[in-house]
């Protein structure tokens, strides 16, 4: 695994395995699916959305998982157990591994294998910012769970302690 693969491995994990914790924060299943006014996506979506976005473009494009996305139904979901929501992410996890592990140096340095938006760039450039799509995520799920609830714990985002040397 290169080392750019390496470094975003750790963040995907440490955002996606905090993903993870935000949705079982959630006091019951009904709330996952919840939103406050002015807010279309409830923090169940988001968090559907996410696993569909990485494992598509991380486990299917390059990792060749064989996952094939259904993204309207990331955003049309209304209702599920905040169980098979975690259960969806932890499979995302592995796919991300799977993308990331099959990665070289020329691979990170070549146009992304498909295009997106119409647009090109490079693997490297197009996988920092899915760990940024995923970060943005993350917050979002975090802030409309503190305000539906008005539980303000944390589910230790953004946690340093996870990119520690060895």
């Amino acid at each position: 695994m290169t080392p750019l693969a390496a470094d975003l491995l750790l963040l995907f994990r440490r955002d996606l395995l905090c993903l993870i914790r935000e949705v079982e924060l959630f006091p019951d299943d009904v709330t996952l699916w919840r939103t406050v006014p002015g807010i279309t996506n409830s923090a169940g979506n988001v968090a559907l959305h996410v696993a569909g976005n990485l494992q598509h473009f991380v486990g299917a494009v390059l990792g060749a998982t064989g996952y094939v996305r259904q993204r309207e139904q990331e955003f049309a979901q209304r209702a599920g157990t905040r169980a098979a929501v975690a259960a969806n992410l932890e499979a995302t996890v592995a796919a991300v591994e799977a993308g990331l592990t099959a990665l070289t140096e020329t691979s990170l340095a070549a146009p992304f294998p498909v295009p997106i938006g119409g647009h090109r760039m490079s693997t490297r450039r197009f996988l920092l910012h899915l760990e940024a799509h995923l970060a943005f995520h993350l917050g979002q799920a975090g802030y409309l769970r503190r305000a539906l609830t008005g539980d303000a714990a944390s589910a230790g985002g953004m946690a340093i302690l996870y990119l520690a040397e060895p």
